[in-house]
C-alpha cells in the first residue's frame, strides 16, 4: 500500500473540476480573480446571514461562504441604505470565497469591497439548497482519507472486488478474463481508494491518462475500452471484496468450508477477503465469479457455510437422539 499525502485546494482548482450532471456546479467568477488561489481548508459551507447582521462569536470564516436570496436581499437593504460597514467587516476575515446563489449579482459596492480584500467572488444558476447538497458532495470526496494500492479492481455481478498478490501471479490475466465473460474493469495496476463517509471505499484509475489499460505479458498493453467496448468499463466503483492471489503453498492449510470470514484493513475500514492460491489447473476468474456471488447472497442475509454448519449440527444432533432412544435396554 502506497501512502498518499493529501495536497492543497485552491479556489481555482474548484473552479476548474470537470463535474458533469448531478455533480456540476456551474460556477463562474465575478470579481476577486487576484485571490483566487486561496486555499480551501475546510469541507464545509457556511451561510453568513448572522455575520452581516454583526454576530461574529461563531463565525465559521474558514468555509464557503454560501449568499441565497435571504442573504442577497438583506445586502441589497445595506446596500440602499448605503451602509458598508457590514460588508467591510465581513472581508476583514480571510475567507477562502463568497459565492452567490440562483444567478443573483452581488451589487458593485460588495464587488468594490471583495476586489479591495482579495476574495473571489462567484456565482452559480443553482438555488442555494441544489448548490449546498452538490458541493458538500464534491468536497466530501476531495477531502476523503485517501490512499493507493497495487492490484486491479473490477466489478464482477455488480459487486466491486480487488485483485492484489504479488507480481507476476496472475492479476491482470484474471481481470482479463472475467472482462471477457461480460464483467467491467475499472482500474489496473495502480488503484487509488478513497473512504467517502467514514466507512465506504470508493476505487479509481490513479491515472486518467492510462486508465482503462492493462499490461499482459507476452503481449504488452491494450486498450480495453477499444477491445470490448466502453460497456466493459466504468470509472469508479465500491470496494467490496478483496482477493488475495498467491501461489499454492502444499504446506499451508487453506480453508474449504468458508467458516472463517478473514477481511483486511483499507483507511480504517474491514473489508472481507479472500485467499484464493493459485495453480495450473484451477478456474479462478469462475472462483472469483462464484465469490461475488456468495458476497451478494451473505449481503442479503444468507451465509451457505453456517447454513451447512448448522444443518450438519442438526443431522448429528438427531442421529445421536436416535442411537440413544435404540440403545436403551427397556424391560
Amino acid at each position: 500500500m502506497i501512502g498518499n499525502e493529501p495536497k492543497g485546494f485552491s479556489v481555482l482548482d474548484l473552479l476548474s473540476l470537470e463535474l458533469k450532471e448531478q455533480n456540476a456546479l456551474d460556477l463562474s467568477c465575478v470579481a476577486g480573480r487576484a485571490g483566487l488561489g486561496r486555499q480551501i481548508t475546510v469541507p464545509d459551507i457556511n451561510r453568513p446571514g448572522l455575520a452581516l447582521a454583526g454576530f461574529y462569536e461563531s463565525f465559521a470564516w474558514n468555509r464557503l461562504q454560501v449568499f441565497g436570496r435571504g442573504e442577497y436581499a438583506y445586502l441589497s437593504k445595506l446596500d440602499a441604505e448605503g451602509s458598508y460597514e457590514a460588508v467591510n467587516t465581513l472581508f476583514s476575515y480571510d475567507i477562502p470565497c463568497c459565492i452567490f446563489t440562483s444567478s443573483l449579482n452581488p451589487s458593485s459596492s460588495f464587488t468594490d469591497a471583495a476586489e479591495k480584500a482579495g476574495c473571489p467572488v462567484l456565482v452559480t444558476s443553482l438555488n442555494s439548497n441544489e448548490f449546498s447538497g452538490r458541493v458538500l458532495r464534491v468536497l466530501s470526496d476531495i477531502f476523503a482519507p485517501k490512499t493507493t494500492m497495487h492490484g486491479v479492481l473490477v466489478e464482477v455481478f455488480g459487486i466491486g472486488i480487488l485483485l492484489v498478490g504479488d507480481s507476476g501471479v496472475g492479476k491482470s490475466e484474471t481481470a482479463l478474463e472475467l472482462i471477457e465473460r461480460g464483467h467491467r474493469l475499472v482500474a489496473d495496476d495502480v488503484v487509488e481508494i478513497r473512504c467517502v463517509n467514514g466507512s465506504i471505499l470508493m476505487g479509481q484509475g490513479a491515472n486518467k491518462v492510462i486508465g482503462h489499460h492493462m499490461e499482459i505479458r507476452g503481449l504488452g498493453i491494450i486498450n480495453i475500452t477499444h477491445l470490448y467496448g466502453v460497456g466493459a468499463i466504468r470509472d469508479k466503483k465500491q470496494i467490496q471484496l478483496v482477493c488475495q492471489l498467491e501461489d499454492w503453498d502444499p504446506d499451508k492449510v487453506y480453508d474449504r468450508i468458508g467458516m472463517d470470514e478473514l477481511s483486511t484493513d483499507i483507511l480504517g475500514v474491514k473489508v472481507p477477503m479472500l485467499e484464493i492460491p493459485v495453480k495450473p489447473g484451477r478456474n479462478i476468474p469462475i472462483i472469483i465469479e462464484t465469490a461475488s456471488m456468495n458476497e451478494r447472497l451473505k449481503k442479503m442475509g444468507y451465509h451457505s457455510a453456517k447454513e451447512f454448519n448448522q444443518n450438519i449440527m442438526r443431522w448429528l444432533e438427531s442421529e445421536n437422539a436416535r442411537t440413544l432412544y435404540f440403545s436403551r435396554d427397556d424391560y
